[in-house]
């Protein structure tokens, strides 16, 4: 089945849950919002270290990228994703990510005083630095720290170098380590991103049917519910859901997404479940309290 024929079908303009993600199709929750407010008042702030969690597929990627179409051109700005790799290694991620060449032989000590040449080189020029990792849940307790060690480049009233860290609920488990205490005192602002309630979905999934051209109701409310119990209310797997019983209508000429479509396609086992996430989260934590007990 080609995309024509899929967006013909039902009047789209563009695939309507595509995996990627995209600021153009983000939907705005109320936990949404908070998060970016999140992010948005680290960077107002020059926060020294931001943070914000969430389950894989709530959208953490694609609020950090709305994020980098509304930074101020005075900031310097460098993304790292999926970083790896023991003391030393770190400094060439973060090089790299703010096109700063260096010596692949370079030793640490050479490497941090380029970089710390840079940032204040920067500061000087008008701009501070914002390093932003995603995925920063794949950082160990050491490279953590490191970061925080970064940050000793601040110095005086004005912040030149400000971190955030985006990434999954294991994150927060890493940060409230004892050997952590220092940098979890540093975290100015930090917001875990939760999964949808079903109220959320419905309008989500209303949202991109009609942001994408549609009427908005392709998929029906008791289609919607089962989707939305079978997602777990992540965004990326209700993507993943939608978009399959789309392709069912069609290879049906159904013109609506109704319930038997959605219970075939879970029949058929298209939705591949994980396990359960040990990581479940009630209420926001005090990084800092919770470092000072």
């Amino acid at each position: 089945m080609s995309v024509a024929l899929y967006n013909d079908h039902f009047g789209f303009r563009e695939r309507p849950f595509s995996l990627s993600p995209d600021p153009d199709f983000l939907f705005w929750s109320s936990a949404h919002k908070r998060a970016y407010a999140v992010l948005e008042y680290g960077l107002m702030t020059h926060a020294p270290l931001t943070v914000v969690t969430g389950e894989v597929g709530t959208g953490k990627t694609t609020l950090v990228q709305a994020l980098l179409r509304e930074i101020d051109a005075e900031m310097t700005v460098g993304l790292i994703s999926n970083a790896q790799g023991d003391r030393g290694d770190l400094l060439r991620w973060v090089l790299n990510a703010l096109d700063v060449a260096c010596d692949a032989r370079a030793d640490y000590v050479t490497l941090f005083q380029q970089f710390q040449d840079f940032v204040v080189a920067e500061y000087a020029a008008g701009r501070h630095v914002v390093l932003i990792v995603d995925e920063a849940q794949n950082l160990g307790t050491d490279t953590l720290e490191e970061l925080r060690m970064l940050t000793n480049i601040n110095a005086g009233k004005d912040e030149v170098l400000q971190i955030m860290l985006v990434g999954q609920p294991e994150l927060r488990d890493l940060i409230r380590q004892p050997q952590l205490r220092q940098f979890a005192q540093r975290v100015t602002a930090v917001y875990h991103l939760d999964p949808m309630e079903l109220s959320t979905t419905r309008r989500y999934i209303h949202y991109r049917l009609c942001h994408a051209g549609g009427y908005g109701d392709e998929i029906t409310p008791n289609a919607v519910t089962l989707i939305h119990k079978e997602a777990g209310g992540i965004p990326r797997v209700v993507n993943k859901l939608c978009d399959l019983a789309l392709v069912y209508a069609v290879s049906a000429d159904k013109p609506r997404v109704g319930l038997a479509i959605v219970k075939e396609l879970i029949r058929d086992g298209l939705n591949l479940k994980s396990a359960p996430s040990p990581y479940v989260l009630t209420s926001p934590i005090n990084l800092s309290e919770k470092a000072a007990k």
